[in-house]
């Protein structure tokens, strides 16, 4: 009987080792510009290797209120790009913000950012009517608008997250339906497909273990 129970006792020591061992081991890598497809980043970076963080930002929400990175310090959060009148992808990428965003509805220290990629469209009346129709949380969820040449510079050259055509940016240009994550020190942790269901429950996942 004693044999029998030091064998139980050994295999829960061992099987209790090895996931504590594959816990310490699941981290998340930190993503620098060369490791998106070229296509996604502003030339002026593309081979930075090392050390990238988010540029500061500031934008006006659907309350009209100017957003700022200062609103975003030492918190864990999601950007993606958009535009309201989207019939394709950014429905689909907006229903899967809103499982994130109730995944995550009493944690304060995890936030979600939408830009517009037209902003000379989307201003704040038509973002609010956005927001309440898709049951947006106004404390945790910020869809904003800003300067057109301000929101591209942060797609391309912090987030990659949009396709550059015509001149460099000044003309329109392609949102892809990516979700970024950024951890507190403004480092981005992850890239998720926005229209994916999968993708989102890898997302959440992966939040939960930045918090941790």
């Amino acid at each position: 009987m004693f044999k029998i129970r030091l064998a139980y006792a050994l295999i829960f020591m061992i099987s209790f080792s090895f996931s504590c061992d594959q816990q310490e081991k699941k981290q998340l890598p930190i993503y620098n510009p060369v490791d998106f497809k070229e296509k996604l980043v502003d030339k002026s970076v593309r081979n930075v290797s090392k050390n990238h963080t988010v540029a500061n930002f500031s934008l006006t929400n659907q309350n009209g209120i100017t957003i700022t990175n200062k609103d975003y310090e030492n918190k864990i959060y999601v950007v993606d790009f958009f535009f309201t009148s989207c019939p394709t992808i950014c429905p689909i990428m907006t229903n899967n913000m809103l499982k994130i965003q109730d995944e995550f509805i009493d944690n304060d220290d995890i936030k979600l950012l939408s830009m517009s990629v037209t902003p000379e469209i989307d201003n704040v009346e038509i973002l609010k009517q956005y927001a309440i129709e898709k049951g947006v949380n106004d404390s945790k969820w910020n869809i904003t608008t800003g300067p057109k040449k301000h929101i591209y510079e942060l797609a391309r050259k912090s987030y990659f997250a949009v396709v550059e055509q015509g001149d460099g940016g000044l003309q329109d240009f392609i949102h892809t339906p990516n979700f970024i994550l950024i951890d507190t020190k403004k480092q981005i942790r992850g890239i998720y497909d926005g229209t994916d269901e999968n993708e989102i429950l890898r997302l959440i996942e992966d939040i939960k273990i930045l918090k941790s």
